[in-house]
């Protein structure tokens, strides 16, 4: 079966809520190109149509095997969260499924004494976070601090960090990452 490289482009910018002057903008190019392509009235190169979908932004991969039949999951259950952590930590993650996923949500909880280990991490990237209760010492690189409800954290994931619960009762987090390490 061929795709229908014209359809699928429109149907892609509409579900990003992208006008075509809008993708043309963001692309470099001209709305006309990509009216000629929805309209199957030229074939785009490889290169021009891997340049359109930058304007998205959207892999050749994501592109091509995109099932626009099957809609991304837009709400998840709490039961529809994969958990990733231990016994004394959880960490779920939101859409752990979803394909091209360019950030991590996590639900993450810290049984009071409980800690992500001795050992420093390091990613590439960015987090940032609430504490939604509790408190949990954070350690970035030298610096250390114990944050408490409505506290918040940011910082470059290629610093050095650790997450420690020094307090008597569960710490939750709501935290995001970007790129997604899980």
């Amino acid at each position: 079966m061929t795709l229908d490289v014209g359809a699928h482009l429109r149907a892609v910018r509409q579900m990003y809520g992208l006008s075509q002057r809008e993708l043309a903008k963001r692309a470099g190019v001209t709305n006309g190109m990509i009216s000629l392509i929805e309209q199957n009235r030229v074939s785009p190169s490889v290169s021009s149509l891997k340049k359109v979908l930058d304007g998205i932004p959207m892999s050749l991969a994501e592109f091509f095997t995109l099932d626009l039949a099957q809609a991304p999951q837009v709400f998840f259950g709490r039961d529809e969260l994969t958990d990733l952590g231990s016994d004394s930590v959880s960490l779920r993650l939101v859409a752990a499924r979803r394909p091209g996923r360019a950030m991590a949500i996590l639900h993450e909880r810290y049984a009071p004494a409980s800690d992500t280990g001795e050992e420093m991490i390091t990613h590439k990237g960015e987090e940032g976070g609430v504490v939604v209760r509790g408190c949990v010492e954070l350690t970035v690189g030298a610096a250390s601090r114990v944050l408490n409800a409505g506290d918040a954290y940011y910082f470059s994931s290629s610093v050095p960090h650790r997450f420690r619960n020094p307090g008597r009762e569960e710490c939750e987090i709501i935290s995001a990452s970007t790129p997604p390490t899980f």
